[in-house]
């Protein structure tokens, strides 16, 4: 998740932007650079690494002086981590100089059209395209920077937040948002102006700040003050300045108390960057380059092998269900920790999915090695760009998530499975196993997810409820069947994590096959009854379970009664195709894990013996 900080006024704007880029870190990183002007030279420096590492070499580099600047930390979309990557990127002429948030889904197409008009590239980065794009419509049509700045952004299609400065109009900064948050700071005299990604940056400062919207722009000049326009049609729009009533911890955590409920809400946003630019649906079709450039090795695979670990490999149970049932192709799912021990059997007709949120998990990368050692075709599934997992891969499909902090996955979980949900439908699509009504059911279906992964959220207070309840428990069972059967393992998971609480996931039907024993009037049981799929089943299981006295808690369809009449407790879910109700049926045991926790006061985001990335065996 990148981060932006600008600044323009009297003070020195150096430290003000260093502080600013610290201020950010909490965000997640890899690289980070500044630009500065002197008044007469722009100077711009960026390296591979932390801000600690970009204070380092700007003393070496450059002098810091100057009242005007940009800085920025990069999370790697195109391109990867690198120094010539990193922003702040340069347009040919040296003029101009950008910092860029999110990604720009048709960057080929312009890059090509600009070295056809000879424009060099130094990066393999959406941004470079960008600035030079801007750059080139400005010199054709003898532009203001804010009017080839806008134009440009008509031009492109993606997600931005982006500010940009031109040496030769060193007054101004030009910032814009479409998908990606930008804050602007306003110095108590509107003589100094602050940019950031969020306000944590300005704070000390001031508390006066314009929160810009989507297709929104505006022109920052100093002593002159703000002009924002709408992106599309160029209307003026009336500057609504707030003051902000937060302090810096809060703000750091967007509002949340941990980062981990932090990221249980950006489940919508990440759901929707994973599919944004993917899922076509007023055209009807699925677009993944990694998928389409490899369709034969799909279409001809004896089998799919998926291979992953903890959160991973649940994520993987779940695409065997989907890629089973709507294409037709059998899959296997593994731990890679013991597939790359058991001298498996691997032939060159199969297709290997490699499933992993940092893209470094050491058990994955080997069993990848494996793999492609033995002739597989290997897809990697990851959220970091450029990671290992995605260099070893054949080919792949990143989850844009972005950075996740908190130690315990949720929104690498349910981005992992909208991926490959969009990867089953593609195939499907196709083999002609999916009708063409049922593929558009489909399209609609995933693209309400967000909405009603929102809704979900909304019974937070339900869940602190029940989890008060329940805190104490020395024991938990989760039960699902079918799609939901691997969220049970999830949910199960989730809770041992971060709350040190003995629990354990099974099918529903497995219950009388030896856990049923451990049920009694101090167990709480987790069953997963939404009204897709084997509704009347678990409702016998429900009733098997009141019966010896144990504590239900049940995870429901809106509106649903039966189960109410049955179960302690109820949280209710909207409905879908049952093929993405884990996607929102994850959503309560996520809350539900991180609630217990809390009040358990253990560390959330950072669980005793446990890293974000597992790269050692």
């Amino acid at each position: 998740m990148c981060g932006i900080v600008g600044y323009i006024g009297p003070r020195k704007a150096y430290p003000i932007i260093i502080e600013g880029l610290k201020r950010l870190e909490y965000r997640g990183y890899d690289s980070a650079g500044i630009a500065l002007f002197d008044g007469k030279d722009l100077k711009v420096s960026k390296t591979k690494g932390k801000v600690a590492d970009l204070e380092a070499q700007v003393e070496k580099e450059i002098t810091t002086s100057g009242n005007v600047g940009i800085g920025h930390t990069r999370w790697a979309t195109h391109g990867v981590p690198n120094d010539v990557n990193s922003h702040p990127h340069v347009s040919n002429s040296g003029n101009l100089v950008i910092i860029h948030n999110g990604i720009i889904e048709n960057y080929e197409s312009l890059k090509l059209e600009l070295i056809s008009r000879g424009y060099t590239f130094k990066s393999d980065t959406d941004t470079e395209v960008l600035v030079n794009l801007i750059e080139e419509i400005q010199k054709q049509d003898n532009l203001k920077l804010g009017k080839a700045v806008q134009v440009a952004l008509n031009q492109v299609i993606g997600a931005y937040a982006i500010a940009v400065f031109d040496k030769n109009k060193p007054e101004e900064i030009v910032v814009a948002r479409l998908g990606s948050p930008l804050a602007i700071g306003i110095g108590d005299n509107d003589d100094e102006f602050f940019i950031a990604s969020d306000a944590s940056p300005f704070l000390e400062y001031t508390k006066n700040a314009v929160y810009l919207e989507d297709e929104e722009m505006a022109i920052i000049r100093f002593h002159k003050g703000i002009k924002i326009r709408k992106i599309k049609d160029d209307s003026v729009v009336e500057t609504f300045v707030q003051e902000l009533q937060i302090n810096l911890e809060q703000i750091e955590k967007g509002g949340f108390d941990h980062f981990m409920l932090k990221e249980i809400h950006e489940q919508p946003k990440a759901i929707t960057d994973t599919y944004r630019g993917r899922l076509l649906r007023n055209e009807a079709i699925i677009k993944m380059a990694g998928v389409e450039d490899n369709m034969k090795k799909f279409l001809n695979a004896n089998r799919i092998i998926i291979v992953a670990c903890g959160t991973s490999w649940h994520a993987g149970l779940v695409a065997e269900y989907i890629f089973e049932d709507l294409a037709r192709i059998p899959v296997e799912v593994e731990y890679a920790s013991e597939f790359r021990y058991r001298n498996p059997v691997i032939n060159e007709d199969d297709v290997v999915i490699a499933i992993s949120q940092s893209g470094e998990t050491a058990d994955t990368l080997a069993a990848i090695k494996l793999a492609r050692s033995k002739g597989a075709f290997v897809f990697g599934v990851c959220n970091v760009v450029g990671s290992s997992i995605a260099r070893e891969s054949d080919a792949g499909a990143y989850t844009h998530a972005g950075p996740e902090i908190g130690v315990a996955s949720t929104k690498a979980f349910t981005t992992q499975i909208t991926v490959l949900t969009l990867i089953a439908l593609r195939l499907a699509r196709a083999k002609g196993t999916i009708s063409s009504s049922d593929f558009r059911t489909h399209l609609l279906e995933l693209e309400l997810i967000p909405k009603k992964v929102e809704k979900a959220l909304e019974s937070d207070d339900n869940i602190k409820a029940i989890s008060k309840i329940y805190k104490d428990a020395k024991n938990f069972l989760y039960l699902g069947r079918g799609y939901n059967f691997p969220v049970a393992l999830e949910g199960a998971l989730k809770l041992k994590e971060i709350s040190y609480i003995h629990a354990e996931g099974y099918p529903a039907a497995e219950m009388k096959h030896g856990p049923i024993a451990l049920i009694d009037e101090n167990m709480p049981i987790a069953v997963i009854a939404t009204k897709k799929g084997h509704y009347e089943k678990v409702v016998s299981n429900i009733q098997e379970i009141k019966s010896r006295k144990g504590k239900i808690i049940g995870i429901v369809t809106e509106g649903d009664t039966q189960v109410r009449g049955l179960a302690d407790h109820v949280i209710e879910v909207p409905e879908t195709l049952e093929s993405l109700s884990p996607l929102l049926t994850t959503i309560p045991l996520q809350l539900l894990s991180y609630h217990i926790a809390v009040m358990l006061d253990k560390n959330v985001d950072q669980p005793r013996n446990l890293a974000k990335s597992v790269t050692v065996e």
